[in-house]
Parts: C-alpha cells; sequence; structure tokens
C-alpha cells in the first residue's frame, strides 16, 4: 500500500520542477556565475523506468542550460521547457496538447513559483525540504529532500502500485 493519499492508478503524467526538486536547492556556481547543477543517478533510473512503463515525464524549470537539456533528452525526456518563469501556461499547455485531465497529472516542486502549477494537477508534490508555501498545498511530501531521490520515490510509489517496479516480485533468500 502506497504513502500517498491519492489513487496513484489515476497519474499518467508527471512535471518535475528541477532545481530544489530533481537537484538540490544549493549549487556551486561556475566562473560566469552559472550554477552547477548535481544529477541523481537514481532519479534518473526512475525516470527511464516510468517512460518505459508509459509515463509520461515533463521538466518545467525556470533554470536554463545546455546540460540541464541534455541530461534530460538523454534520459529520453522529449517535454523539457527551460528557462520557464511563469510555468502554469506552460503546464496547462502541456497537458492540453497530451490529452491530461488534471486528475491524471502530478507536478513536483519545491519554491513559491511552484504553487500555482501545483494547484492545477490532481497530485502536488514537493521534497521534504520544500518551502512552507508549497507543503500547504502539497498532497504528498517527500522523505526525500531535493537532488536526493525526490523522483525517484515518487515515481516508484506510483510503478509500486502498479505492480510494474522493476524486481517488485523479486524473493530475496528463495
Amino acid at each position: 500500500m502506497s504513502a500517498i493519499d491519492y489513487p496513484l492508478s489515476k497519474i499518467k503524467a508527471i512535471a518535475f520542477d528541477v532545481d530544489g526538486v530533481l537537484s538540490p536547492a544549493v549549487v556551486s556556481l561556475d566562473d560566469n556565475g552559472i550554477p552547477r547543477r548535481m544529477a541523481n543517478l537514481r532519479d534518473g533510473y526512475a525516470m527511464v523506468v516510468a517512460i518505459k512503463a508509459g509515463l509520461r515525464l515533463a521538466i518545467i524549470s525556470g533554470g536554463k542550460s545546455d546540460a540541464l537539456y541534455n541530461r534530460f533528452k538523454i534520459i529520453g525526456i522529449d517535454d523539457i521547457f527551460l528557462g520557464i518563469g511563469d510555468k502554469l501556461p506552460v503546464l496547462r499547455q502541456w497537458m492540453l496538447d497530451n490529452g491530461l485531465t488534471p486528475e491524471e497529472v502530478a507536478f513536483v516542486g519545491d519554491d513559491v513559483p511552484d504553487v500555482a502549477p501545483m494547484l492545477a494537477v490532481g497530485l502536488p508534490v514537493t521534497p521534504a525540504d520544500a518551502s512552507v508555501d508549497t507543503k500547504a498545498v502539497a498532497r504528498y511530501i517527500t522523505s526525500a529532500e531535493g537532488g536526493r531521490g525526490v523522483a525517484r520515490e515518487l515515481i516508484e510509489e506510483i510503478l509500486r502500485d502498479r505492480g510494474s517496479w522493476p524486481g517488485q516480485s523479486v524473493s530475496l533468500g528463495q
């Protein structure tokens, strides 16, 4: 049984913010002041598994860099929206373009710019170390902090609920 109080069988798609969700909220800067984000390999693995299982994934982030774009393209995500200040119109258009209803979508955000998109979906999710504003509207707060397996936790919950998480039926010690 899932720790998430939402019918996970309804979820067909997940949209993620990046900074504070898929990478820690604290990042180092290069000499030009450009953030150097970390990538969680377990998040990446879970995203690949999610795509293969038929979940639609999107990245909607205020951050913008070739490294971000390339990271998510390598994973297999087609819908990558970077440099987005107002995420709600992009989220709504993505949902419309993919025939998704709000009840079929999870949005994962961590700060004030993510509140409006979180309110526009059935399953708003936020990391353990997110702002009080996103925690106030989240239906699920992950045990993971931003950049420390947030996507993995959510995707694994959804796919385990469906019985399609890899290794789920593996019996150890037999």
